[in-house]
């Protein structure tokens, strides 16, 4: 009796579980920008911290971390390989005690020298997502971005 409990728990968890769902699409996706970008060495990672990055002009790593929602960890090893490309420079904060993270030349020029792959990149990934897709994904992080920005 036991076992046919548990064996409904898994399939109801295999077949409904949301995370899961999330963390596929989100392999596949990011597959498809990683292999777009590949041939500039660079992945959809390391793109999304300089994109971030170069809007803000300069950021700690902390706010940077906070806007990508990206840990700590995954965030000092994405920004180690970014600086040892020299696509990105950390330089001593205004105040003395932290760092800031600006975007150099070389990598506003490696912006716009893999736009065109990024491009067809987001092509492909609005192909497989579909329009519904798309505009689900988009609406859930505005809803996301506006609850971070009002607390809790």
């Amino acid at each position: 009796m036991s076992r046919n409990r548990d064996d409904a728990l898994i399939e109801t968890v295999s077949r409904e579980c949301i995370a899961n769902k999330v963390r596929l699409l989100n392999r596949a996706v990011t597959a498809i920008y990683d292999e777009a970008l590949r041939p500039h060495g660079l992945k959809i990672s390391q793109m999304s911290v300089l994109v971030t990055v170069a809007k803000m002009g300069t950021a700690s790593p902390g706010l940077v971390g906070r806007v990508l929602h990206m840990e700590k960890s995954t965030l000092s090893r994405n920004v180690d390989r970014i600086r040892a490309r020299g696509w990105l420079e950390a330089a001593p904060a205004a105040d003395g005690r932290s760092t800031e993270l600006r975007v150099t030349a070389r990598g506003r020029g490696l912006l716009r020298q893999v736009h065109g792959a990024w491009v067809r990149a987001q092509q492909r990934a609005a192909e497989m997502l579909g329009d519904h897709g798309v505009s689900g994904i988009t609406r859930t992080v505005a809803l996301l971005t506006r609850a971070r920005r009002e607390g809790p």
